[in-house]
């Protein structure tokens, strides 16, 4: 998982070539509805072949869910060397 802070997709470089796309595909399209957001970015394809996938997650979820620090001890993370707070690997359990 990488997570970069707010503003500052242009380090993923994945990401910051797709909004280009993206922007693209919706161009002079009215953004009337989450659903038409979803299609619009689900229907990019980029001049290399890259395919976008989207879809909406409707779900709600409770806000200041704090997570026990021993369960958060059990999961096996590996820190980033680079912003390792936002960056790490989630690895299955080694048996």
């Amino acid at each position: 998982m990488c997570h970069y802070p707010p503003g500052t997709s242009k380090w993923n470089k994945v990401e910051h070539r797709l909004f280009s796309y993206i922007s693209l595909n919706w161009k002079g399209r009215p953004l009337i509805s989450y659903e038409t957001v979803v299609h619009l970015i689900g229907a990019t394809r980029t001049k290399a072949g890259l395919r976008v996938k989207a879809a909406l997650d409707a779900g709600t979820y409770e806000l200041g869910v704090k997570i026990p620090d021993a369960e958060m001890e059990r999961l096996n993370l590996r820190p980033h060397r680079t912003l390792p707070q936002w960056n790490y690997t989630l690895r299955p359990h080694e048996k």
